[in-house]
């Protein structure tokens, strides 16, 4: 494991101490707490997973796995199914082998969330994962409805090395897609990721304005991968999840942005969107820095929410 995926995980780990708190010592009281593997103990255990923000549909599809495995298997005690809870747990969450292929492919990322969620900041640090693989990236620094925005992307693509494309404050957002649209063709771009102002998801001017910066990209870039990803403040537990539902009806999202990760109580939110909505967590932030958004690796995630400690030789895992 390299040094900077492995100062990740350690920040990821330290980050996920509230929920771990939150979740993981209520999985312990229940295992600790009954003898015999009955009905009680699957609702003790699912009204920790729920409280613990993991969702309803989540938990339930979680927990009908742990019953199948533990019936097939004939465990009869509780401490022999703690592996396969967080193996099934794992199991919700695992991104599949095609989630990354925009990365390599000529393509548009349309960034879209509410305000405060680490919008910006997201698209400056996914500029610089990027160009750090060999990418030429273009960003359309859409956001023209917030005084600054633009000064502040400007400012993470200087530190990811990449120019924007941009508006005056107040202007169209669609126009400024429109013109990125026109320089990443003419400058054969790779990855054109286009930040949008903060939306509430109930503003329905807003979310219009979304649907009118969609058919711009689909009418001028028709032969580029579209990627949509959706940005979600991981302290705001549930109300994330009513966000991304409200988004997924104008915009086909195709992936989340998990931001604030480090530090909340609420980290299930990550097993949650992505078993209720179907749409997988690509990404995940643990703090400011440009090498503190990563990749969403479920084993690396689990493994940092139950604190195993992750072995450097072979990846192997190895309990605290």
């Amino acid at each position: 494991m390299s040094e900077e995926k492995r100062g990740f995980f350690a920040r990821l780990r330290d980050g996920l101490s509230k929920t771990r708190a939150n979740i993981v010592h209520g999985i312990d009281s229940v295992f600790s707490g009954f003898s015999s593997i009955d009905e009680a103990f699957y609702e003790e255990l699912e009204e920790v997973l729920i409280m613990g923000d993991l969702g309803v549909g989540a938990t339930e599809e979680i927990l009908d796995r742990l019953r199948r495995q533990v019936k097939e298997q004939g465990i009869r005690k509780p401490e022999d199914c703690r592996q396969l809870l967080t193996d099934s747990i794992k199991e919700q969450m695992h991104v599949g082998e095609t989630a990354y292929d925009f990365e390599q492919e000529q393509s548009v990322v349309f960034v879209i969330g509410v305000n405060g969620v680490g919008k910006t900041t997201s698209v400056g640090k996914l500029a610089g994962m990027l160009k750090a693989q060999g990418r030429r990236v273009l960003i359309a620094a859409a956001d023209t409805f917030r005084a600054a925005a633009g000064e502040q992307l400007s400012e993470w693509a200087n530190r990811a090395g990449v120019d924007v494309i941009g508006g005056r404050e107040g202007s169209d957002p669609s126009s400024v897609i429109f013109d990125a649209v026109n320089a990443a063709k003419a400058r054969h771009i790779d990855v054109l990721l286009c930040d949008t102002a903060g939306r509430l998801h109930n503003k329905k001017n807003l979310m219009e304005e979304l649907k009118k910066m969609n058919r711009i990209l689909d009418r001028e870039f028709p032969g580029a991968h579209r990627e949509n990803l959706v940005v979600l403040d991981g302290t705001t537990g549930q109300n994330a999840l009513v966000q991304a539902r409200e988004f997924a009806k104008v915009t086909d999202l195709t992936g989340i942005i998990l931001t604030k990760m480090d530090g909340t109580a609420k980290g299930g939110i990550a097993v949650a969107v992505q078993s209720e909505l179907g749409i997988p967590v690509k990404y995940i932030g643990v703090g400011e820095r440009m090498e503190d958004l990563q990749k969403f690796d479920a084993d690396q995630f689990v493994n940092a929410l139950f604190d195993r400690k992750e072995e450097e030789e072979g990846g192997r895992i190895e309990e605290p």
